[in-house]
């Protein structure tokens, strides 16, 4: 697509909204959403007390992960990361998570019968069997929860490789993407990505660099949900209307076809749509869509493609002082809601993680794809890379062209994020990973980084005191912000302190009897 014609999206949307029809779709969608927040919730909390049960049946390996991993295994390693290597448990581990997210859908789906005349249910059950889904991907082996788990805030479950890693593979399981799975409750909270003149910052969108902007389908969440289908790294179809395809042979498309439509899926489809859906992505450079299909099977496989996006953002929707904390992760004021995130962007000078394994992938894979060509020198530009990019592995476009002179500005700055469910864990001992590139295993080191990054000493990764009396530099420099952390003077009391209010804010907390309870909520007020 020329540049030019990608930045008339706006108008086109704007020209879009004054049309009767786009004010009734968008009155059913709220209307859906409001309906049933309160069924999902309650799901929710169902779902995450049965996965933090032990399992006892039988994990069965995926076909793909041993094999696939041995020329990653060969591979060498530095003293102080995996270096490109799986830790050993990787296959037990995602055999594991695939095992749950089965499990979940099976539930799910034996639950159709009893929600298809209750249009709660309904729209409740859709979007629960859709993000736990797995043959919505290339090798059907992925769902969209296998790097959002209920037990985990809607993040990895992984311990091994939160440890490690961070990233996660998509259903080509020797592809990982650049950045930690980020969660997404309290994400359809986010508005449509708009800059805001006054603050001089960006505001909304989904996604670490808030590419899903909700400019198309107005709605952030939505579009978020439509990118990891088709990003070669995570689901990895080829084509977008694959998802259309796989929908079509689900066990659910009844249940889509009521809520969405009885002719959802009156699409003609080409004789070698089964193997292009099974060809990962990315697609050819001269064969964008290599799902061949009519001008009017074209319009109708993406209009489920935007239903399956609004879909899923309703089951994610409906699962959902001294420190300065209050600045970006705002607890609520007059007319907010205390969703702990501003929904801007910042760079806080994170060091580099050298085990993403984002680096390791310089060679291309056995399909002859290669994610990173630039191997270890790959520096993550977040949003400055979105406001420079007219396409992505995800399809995200920046939707304004008044924004392109602000990426300089956004370099190395990612979305602040919620700090609902931070501490959200299967059991105590569980190890999560924090920012974007996972720098951090623990709520001590964020708080302990934010209070001494400018004051204690710097040192090289994996260097001795790391991440307690000294620090290695930013990541990338470039833009750190300056003014809202680095040297907060705050006790190792204090600290501890801080980190004992954000346990408080996973949903459904109880107070273990050992929090000082009296200390944490004079940090709140």
């Amino acid at each position: 697509m020329p540049p030019n014609k990608s930045f008339q999206i706006k108008s086109k949307i704007q020209e879009l909204r004054k049309s009767p029809a786009w004010r009734q779709a968008t009155h059913f969608t709220q209307s859906i959403a409001a309906i049933v927040m309160a069924s999902i919730c309650i799901l929710a909390i169902t779902d995450v007390g049965r996965t933090n049960r032990p399992t006892t049946s039988k994990v069965h390996a995926e076909n793909h992960s041993a094999s696939l991993f041995g020329a990653l295994a060969a591979q060498t390693s530095s003293p102080n990361s995996l270096g490109g290597r799986m830790p050993d448990s990787f296959d037990q581990d995602v055999a594991r998570v695939v095992a749950d997210i089965d499990r979940i859908e099976a539930d799910t789906l034996s639950q159709m019968d009893r929600t298809s005349l209750d249009r709660q249910g309904q729209v409740h059950t859709l979007g629960k069997l859709l993000i736990f889904d797995k043959h919505l991907s290339v090798n059907q082996n992925e769902a969209c929860s296998f790097c959002h788990t209920p037990e985990t805030g809607f993040t990895g479950p992984i311990q091994s490789l939160n440890e490690s890693t961070v990233s996660y593979p998509g259903s080509v399981r020797t592809r990982f993407s650049n950045r930690k799975p980020q969660s997404y409750m309290y994400a359809p909270c986010a508005p449509v990505l708009h800059y805001n003149d006054l603050q001089g910052d960006f505001v909304g969108g989904n996604f670490w660099d808030m590419r899903a902007s909700g400019y198309r389908l107005q709605n952030a969440s939505a579009e978020q949900a439509q990118g990891p289908p088709t990003n070669p790294v995570e689901m990895g179809l080829p084509d977008s209307a694959c998802v259309a395809y796989r929908l079509s042979k689900a066990p659910y498309r009844k249940l889509f076809e009521t809520v969405w439509g009885a002719d959802s899926f009156a699409i003609e489809w080409p004789h070698d749509v089964e193997k292009v859906c099974a060809t990962p992505g990315p697609p050819p450079e001269n064969d964008e869509h290599p799902v061949h299909l009519s001008t009017v099977g074209r319009a109708r496989a993406d209009h489920v493609y935007d239903e399956f996006g609004l879909a899923i953002s309703l089951g994610y929707d409906l699962f959902r002082g001294q420190a300065r904390c209050n600045e970006c992760h705002r607890d609520g004021g007059p007319t907010e809601e205390p969703l702990f995130t501003d929904f801007t962007a910042s760079n806080l000078g994170v060091p580099r993680n050298s085990g993403v394994q984002i680096y390791y992938e310089n060679r291309p894979d056995q399909h002859g794809y290669t994610a990173n060509r630039l191997g270890g020198a790959y520096v993550d530009t977040g949003g400055g890379t979105f406001l420079r990019t007219l396409r992505s592995d995800s399809g995200q476009l920046n939707p304004d062209a008044g924004w392109l002179k602000l990426a300089p500005k956004f370099d190395a700055k990612f979305q602040v994020p919620t700090l609902r469910n931070v501490d959200m864990r299967p059991y105590p001992d569980f190890v999560k990973a924090y920012m974007h590139n996972g720098y951090f295993k623990s709520l001590k080191e964020v708080v302990h980084f934010y209070n001494t990054r400018d004051v204690l000493s710097k040192c090289t990764p994996g260097d001795p005191g790391e991440k307690v009396t000294c620090w290695p530099g930013a990541d990338d420099p470039t833009n750190v912000n300056k003014r809202q952390l680095g040297n907060l003077r705050l006790s190792d009391q204090e600290e501890d302190a801080i980190v004992a209010f954000l346990q408080t804010l996973t949903d459904g907390y109880k107070p273990p009897s050992h929090v000082n309870l009296a200390f944490t909520s004079r940090l709140k007020m």
